[in-house]
């Protein structure tokens, strides 16, 4: 496996590996180092290929030497294999997804939504029952209601809609 692949190889996606260690096809591994990391290259029968990341078409790469390394044993079940490092760079890695800020900004507003929208329940909930805010019956609600869409249909007309 000395020439394994430098240069885009050809790759496999993570549940077809699984399956193949299940049927003990995989003949060999090699932690492969990259600029920025680390790829997973196995053999099966006469391929080589490069383990995929999850959900996409490109390399799966590992930030360090260790977690490759323990995927292969663990995840692989291979207690041997080689690493070839010539064409590591640890000075290459650029992992940063500019997806991300955008995600986290996302999540952390729906979390500050979510806190104030159970704020705003529990002081409801709350001033039910200290008496605070009272309860109207369905009969007043709908009168209510219809009051208020009465409204809204005058002031539609009004304005020539």
């Amino acid at each position: 496996m000395a020439n394994a692949p430098k240069e885009s190889p050809s790759i496999i996606n993570g549940r077809a590996v699984k399956d193949l260690v299940e049927a003990k096809e995989i003949r060999s591994a090699l932690v492969l180092g990259q600029p920025g990391g680390f790829a997973v290259v196995v053999r099966y029968g006469s391929q080589e290929r490069a383990i995929a990341a999850q959900r996409s078409r490109r390399v799966r790469l590992w930030r360090n030497l260790n977690t490759a390394a323990a995927y292969v044993r663990d995840e692989l079940g291979m207690q041997r294999f080689e690493i070839d490092m010539a064409e590591h760079d640890p000075a290459a890695l650029d992992r940063a997804r500019p997806d991300t800020a955008e995600r986290q900004r996302q999540l952390r507003e729906a979390a500050e939504h979510d806190a104030w929208f159970r704020a705003q329940v529990q002081e409801a909930l709350d001033g039910i029952a200290d008496g605070t805010n009272r309860l109207i019956s369905e009969e007043e609600w709908e009168d209510w209601f219809s009051k208020k869409i009465a409204s809204l249909e005058r002031r539609a007309a009004n304005s020539g809609r």
